[in-house]
Formats: C-alpha cells, sequence, structure tokens
C-alpha cells in the first residue's frame, strides 16, 4: 500500500524517463496503457523503502550460522547469495498519533530515516517555536526543499515519518554551534520500522543493498587473480571481491577523491583483508600506452593488466530507494553517459583476452544501461556478453535494438514489477521463507548489470 506520494522530479526529468519507460519497443509490447502504469508504478516505488535491509557477512572472520548467533535474531540467509542476510522492513505503521510539536527535516535526511537512521542536527531544518529536550517530536520531510531554515512552523508539502524525543531544545538546535553534529532526535515510532546497522559488527557486518551484493558474485572472482575495482568508493564491492577471493590475489581499489579512498582503505582494515591496494586515481587516466619506469603496480597500468575488471560506473542513481525527491536538472541526469563510456573503454584494453567484465549501475534510465550495452558491443568487436550466475534480477529493458537473447543476458533490477508490501509481525509469521526471498529479490532498489567477456587481444 502507497503511504507516500511517488518521487517529486522536475519536469523535464520525468518526462525524459518517461520517454526512455515508453519508447517504441516497449510500448507495442506492452501496449501504451500498461508501459504507462509500469513507469508510474515505478516512481511510487522509488519513494517507498525496500521490504528488506540486507547485509553482507565479512565471511572471511566468521561463518554466516556464527554471525547469525551474535545477533540472535531471526535473520533468513538468502539461498543464492551464501554470503547474505535479509532482514525484513516493518511498516508501514499507520496507527503513529502525530503529535503538536513538529520538526521538518530536508528529503536526504528523511530517506536515512526510512532506512532505519536517527535524525541527527545538520539535517534538520524547522522545529515548533516552544520544542524542548526530551518532548515527544512528529518528524516530517520537506521533499519539496520549501521550508526556511529554522523556520518555527511549516504548512506546505510535508510527509510524516514517525516520532521520535527531541535531545535538545529549539534553542540549542539553531544555535549555530559547530559541534552540534550528533543525533538530534531519537526515533521511537518510525513509519517504517528498519533495523539500523550502525556499529553492530562492524568487522562481521556490511550493510549493502542486495543488487550490489550481487555485483560480485557475478565477477566470480578466483584466488590468486589480480582484479580491478575502477570506480571504488566506498569500497563495499572492492571488500567483497577481496573477500569472495579469500584474500588470495590482488585487488586494485581506483577512486580519483582522497577522503574516498581513505575510506576503502579504513573498511578494508575493518574487514581484516589485506589483498587490497587503493590509490587515488582517476579511472579514465588509469592505461598506461607507453612502457616507460616501472610504477611498482601502481596506477597506470599497461594493457592487459587484469584478469577481471569491475566498472561500477558513477551513475545518475535515480534507482536509489527510499527517495522521495531528486532535484537534479535534466543536464545532470544526462551527463554520466560520456564518462561511463570512457571508463568502458579503458577497461577492456585493461582487460586479459579471456577476461571478464562487468558493468553496472544504481539507476534505472536506458541511456546509462541498455544503451551503454549496446554501444559496447558495436564499438568493442572483442568483447561479448556472458550469461550472468547468480540470475536474480529481471532481463534487460527493450528500447536500445538489443536482441531478445541479449536483453536475457543482462539483469535489470526493477522494483516495479511488484506491489508496495504492507508487512507487519504477524503475516511475517504467516510467510513461507520462498516467498520471502522472492519478495526480496524484486522489492529492492533499481539496479543494472552487465557480464562481458573479452575474446581476443586488442
Amino acid at each position: 500500500m502507497s503511504v507516500f506520494p511517488k518521487i517529486s522530479l522536475r519536469p523535464e526529468v520525468e518526462n525524459y524517463l518517461k520517454e526512455g519507460f515508453m519508447n517504441k519497443e516497449v510500448v507495442t509490447s506492452l501496449g501504451k496503457q500498461e508501459a504507462e502504469r509500469k513507469f508510474q508504478t515505478l516512481l511510487n516505488h522509488l519513494s517507498h523503502p525496500p521490504s528488506f535491509t540486507t547485509v553482507r557477512v565479512n565471511t572471511r572472520l566468521a561463518s554466516v550460522q556464527h554471525v547469525k548467533n551474535l545477533l540472535l535474531d531471526e535473520l533468513q540467509k538468502h539461498p543464492d547469495l551464501q554470503d547474505v542476510l535479509l532482514i525484513p522492513v516493518i511498516g508501514p505503521r499507520k496507527n503513529i498519533k502525530k503529535q503538536q510539536c513538529e520538526a521538518i527535516v530536508g528529503a536526504q535526511c528523511g530517506n536515512a530515516v526510512l532506512r532505519g537512521a536517527h535524525v541527527y542536527v545538520p539535517g534538520i531544518v524547522s522545529a515548533s517555536k516552544f520544542m524542548k529536550a526530551g518532548d515527544v517530536i512528529s518528524v516530517y520531510s520537506d521533499i519539496k526543499g520549501k521550508c526556511k531554515k529554522g523556520a518555527k512552523e511549516f504548512d506546505e508539502t510535508k510527509i510524516f515519518l514517525g516520532n521520535g524525543i527531541s535531545e535538545l531544545s529549539r534553542k540549542e538546535l539553531f544555535s549555530g554551534l559547530p559541534e552540534l553534529k550528533g543525533i538530534g532526535i531519537r526515533m521511537t515510532e518510525p513509519v517504517y520500522l528498519s533495523p539500523s546497522f550502525d556499529n553492530v559488527l562492524p568487522g562481521y557486518l556490511f550493510l549493502q543493498n542486495l543488487p550490489s551484493a550481487v555485483v560480485a558474485h557475478v565477477l566470480n572472482p578466483q584466488p590468486g587473480e589480480k582484479i580491478l575495482d575502477l570506480c571504488a568508493a566506498p569500497g563495499g564491492k572492492t571488500t567483497h571481491i577481496a573477500a569472495l577471493m579469500h584474500d588470495q590475489g590482488e585487488v586494485i581499489a581506483l577512486d580519483k577523491v582522497s577522503n574516498k579512498v581513505e575510506k576503502i582503505r579504513q573498511n578494508a582494515l575493518l574487514l581484516g583483508l589485506n589483498s587490497i591496494r587503493a590509490f587515488c586515481f582517476d579511472g579514465t587516466k588509469a592505461l598506461k600506452l607507453e612502457m616507460v619506469e616501472d610504477t611498482e603496480g601502481e596506477p597506470p597500468f599497461l594493457p592487459e593488466s587484469f584478469d577481471r575488471i569491475l566498472l561500477d560506473a558513477p551513475c545518475s542513481g535515480m534507482g536509489q530507494r527510499p527517495n522521495m525527491a531528486c532535484s537534479w536538472t535534466l543536464k545532470e541526469v544526462t551527463s554520466y553517459q560520456p564518462l561511463q563510456r570512457k571508463l568502458f573503454s579503458v577497461a577492456v584494453q585493461l582487460l586479459k583476452p579471456g577476461g571478464v567484465l562487468v558493468y553496472s549501475t544504481c539507476t534505472i534510465t536506458l541511456a546509462e544501461n541498455e544503451e551503454q550495452v549496446a554501444w559496447a558491443l558495436r564499438t568493442f568487436p572483442c568483447v561479448q556478453l556472458q550469461y550472468q550466475e547468480p540470475q536474480i534480477g529481471g532481463e534487460g529493458m527493450m528500447g536500445a535494438g538489443l536482441s531478445f537473447e541479449q536483453l536475457k543476458q543482462l539483469q535489470r533490477f526493477d522494483p516495479s514489477v511488484v506491489p508496495l508490501p504492507d508487512t507487519d509481525i504477524n503475516s511475517l509469521r504467516d510467510t513461507r521463507i520462498e516467498d520471502m526471498i522472492w519478495l526480496a529479490n524484486k522489492d529492492c532498489i533499481g539496479f543494472f548489470i552487465a557480464k562481458f567477456v573479452k575474446c581476443k587481444s586488442t
């Protein structure tokens, strides 16, 4: 059941997405009415959280069973991903009594609350005039970005997120003190009861959306191989690759933002992985075309240096959930395709013959997904699509001129294929495990994966 409005987008961005999802191939196959229904359903799903929180177990340190015992919860292990646990998200909860005292948070803060976070001081935009520390507060998200900082009331579009207890008074909240960065409101009755894994068994667990955990399994790294993660921060997939290789071999992680590279190193250290080497380096410049002085394994790299490459490309991120509002312009949404192609070109040249290249995004646009696959197959005769294992998402979307067989080789995670679930404790008790796993596979973030093999040397 839908409790929030569909994702708020600029009109030109919504029209752009609609053109992609109602392209000629799709409309011919489904009919105009069904294509329109699917598109509107997708926009509605994007503003709601997925049915499950997924965490990846660091199997280098402990078995899944051991971590399940540590968590002391009835957690469900995913049968096709032997290092993933599924934790149901309860909600929407409809009987929460709204309070007179209110706080308004920004859209991004609101999204975090729906995934189990408390409200941190920087996210609070407005609070009622007489709010004191210890008050029970109703928290709302300003999805249109209209609320002025420090306002005492706000009557425009706002979405109820649940109730919490204020840690600070209104005066303290808006005192402007730079040290106020901690929890401002502790959520006690959220609309969606989603477990927060902040500092919960940090060496054992890595919070990761289900499709993101699928990617490293599709890449299928083997012990002793040399692997490149071309756009690696914050390191979730990098550390997963290293864990699947039993920390034997070499995983090179690149990102061009230094503090993000530091985050990769911290995650590798926390998870006890020694095979990862992270560098602050622009992936588009990672190819060394001339044999110059030896760089001792540092970027740039000579052609055909890697057994497998992951290109989890920078993208418009339009598949992230929950996302009640996106203020991006059409120019911003469509700006990623050239960069993705530059990175793909570099990746193909850095890959050994017989090597595997996995391309993934966390977006839903045709231009960044299937169109990129069609372009790659035209531009690089040396690469071919491969079937993926495990195959958990649906097939690719029509509209880029790919054959039916090629579409079946892709994985597109499209949350609109299932109705929005209405989950409570009682319904979970009566649900078969198989049905829960089916729902977790479908009702996740929007995501895309393509797997290529390099057939001959370039």
